[in-house]
């Protein structure tokens, strides 16, 4: 499996799960969990997705992420797992 990790964090606004999801179907990239928490007016977002199947190759959904997340007015980092994972090891 092609695993990638999704954050997402920014001010609250309306669509900003919509928007990202859209995309990630649009480009049959696969939501394997999803954890989403506004604490006053600040999102925080986290996804696992599958992108075996994606249409466009890795560094492509990070540029299109981090312009969605431009537009939006959050901040989108995108990663593949083995990576997040050494990271964040302590």
């Amino acid at each position: 499996m092609n695993k990638v990790i999704i954050t997402v964090v920014g001010k609250d606004t309306v669509g900003i799960i919509a928007k990202v999801c859209t995309y990630l179907a649009k480009n049959k990239i696969n939501i394997l969990d999803i954890s989403q928490t506004i604490i006053q007016e600040y999102f925080n977002m986290m996804m696992i997705v599958e992108a075996a199947n994606a249409t466009k190759d890795l560094s492509e959904i990070i540029t299109d992420l981090d312009k969605i997340g431009e537009g939006i007015g959050v901040v989108i980092k995108c990663q593949r797992e083995e990576i997040f994972d050494k990271m964040h090891r302590i």
